[in-house]
């Protein structure tokens, strides 16, 4: 048999299995699917939202090639992108997986990079958005601020270290670009008005269509969670899990950590959020914790991998590269963890946490988004219907 039918049968067999296993387990099933929902709806949606509107609208008035010919002799001699690169890491950083991987896609089908320069920009624009690190991780889960810091150095890092290794992707088949020096403002500007120009929708056009290709992203991404947030419980009620997680304590044996990070490694390498909460709860010295968290983050996990991978699909942009850059980001992330973690942590009781502290204030400002959070995806939600139904009555009415 070929390696095609042999392919078609694996992935024949893995979906048979798997729509038993949800007839087997339902309850367990169910109550997975809601806890992937619930961090869809309380962080995921909320938190991504106003960057990919934002993002949306400043490619569309043209902001993008102003902010690329100032970056240009940036990003061009560090990382072998071009400047409007530097919009797309600035925003994946703020906003989160995959921001980066739908920028980067926007940016290769509008001719602005190409297919090599794509594919060295998404492997290090992807990465856990701040609020994400010290909010869901360092607040929700250890309950320790200052844990932030050190998992926000060697997540981001990590990410800068492979940019830089991946500058050397594809050389050999691209052709030599001239460096360029930074242009004169009224260049620029020149750049700005002529994109605005070329874009004809009306502002209110540009701004609705923003809304809906942001939600649009965004149920996408909320389909992915929840799907594999069953995979994982199912994957443990088969015990799968504990299979993989022998092979993982050897490996843990080798390089010193506690074989107590077994499972929650292989969770993490499914869906990182789950991971992320089960090393949490190990009783294990937190130096090893965040190691182990700081890997799992940058690794990113199948699910926000599967994010970009749909994604990049319509595109000429390989995933392959990517997904090495997600390997290499997280052994990079742990050992600057390893390295940087008694020099960057400071414990709680080291902190009086007063109205001036800025952890306090990190931890006040997360509480108070995740408060108002679910109300966020609420209301946007109920725009997108009012936006898609509005465009499907226009549509009937001028056909």
């Amino acid at each position: 048999m070929s390696f095609q039918k042999w392919h078609s049968l694996l992935l024949a067999t893995a979906a048979t299995v798997l729509a038993v296993s949800l007839m087997l387990f339902p309850q367990q099933s169910l109550e997975a699917s809601l806890r992937g929902l619930s961090i869809w709806w309380d962080v995921v949606f909320p938190s991504l939202l106003p960057f990919f509107i934002i993002s949306e609208l400043l490619i569309a008035f043209g902001v993008v090639s102003f902010i690329g010919a100032y970056m240009e002799p940036l990003m061009r001699p560090l990382f072998r992108v071009p400047g409007t690169g530097g919009f797309v890491w600035a925003m994946g950083l703020a906003s989160g997986y995959p921001a980066g991987a739908k920028l980067t896609t926007r940016l290769w089908e509008d001719g602005r990079i190409s297919t090599i320069e794509a594919e060295r920009l998404v492997s290090f624009t992807n990465s856990s958005n701040p609020l994400f690190i010290f909010g869901a991780i360092a607040i929700g889960f250890f309950h320790d601020p200052a844990l932030g810091i050190v998992l926000a150095a060697a997540h981001y890092g990590g990410n800068i270290i492979v940019g830089l290794i991946m500058r050397f992707h594809g050389t050999q088949t691209e052709q030599s670009t001239k460096k360029k020096s930074f242009p004169s403002l009224a260049k620029a500007f020149h750049l700005l008005h002529e994109e605005r120009i070329k874009d004809e929708r009306p502002i209110g056009k540009k701004l609705g269509d923003a809304v809906q290709s942001s939600v649009q992203t965004l149920l996408m991404i909320g389909g992915f969670i929840i799907l594999f947030s069953v995979l994982n419980e199912v994957l443990s009620l088969l015990r799968f899990t504990e299979i993989f997680a022998a092979f993982i304590h050897v490996l843990l044996a080798m390089i010193g950590l506690s074989s107590d990070f077994g499972i929650p490694i292989v969770s993490g390498l499914f869906e990182m959020t789950l991971g992320s909460q089960l090393v949490s709860l190990t009783d294990t010295p937190l130096k090893q914790q965040a190691i182990v968290t700081s890997f799992l983050l940058a690794f990113a996990g199948l699910s926000a991998q599967a994010q970009a991978a749909s994604l990049l699909a319509p595109t000429a942009i390989r995933f392959l590269p990517f997904f090495v850059a997600r390997i290499m980001q997280g052994f990079f992330a742990a050992c600057i963890a390893a390295v940087t973690f008694d020099w960057l942590y400071q414990p709680k009781s080291a902190h009086v946490f007063t109205g001036a502290d800025p952890l306090y204030m990190i931890e006040h400002s997360v509480h108070q988004f995740f408060a108002v959070a679910p109300f966020i995806t609420l209301i946007t939600l109920i725009v997108f219907i009012f936006l898609r139904h509005r465009r499907l009555i226009h549509q009937r009415v001028d056909g």
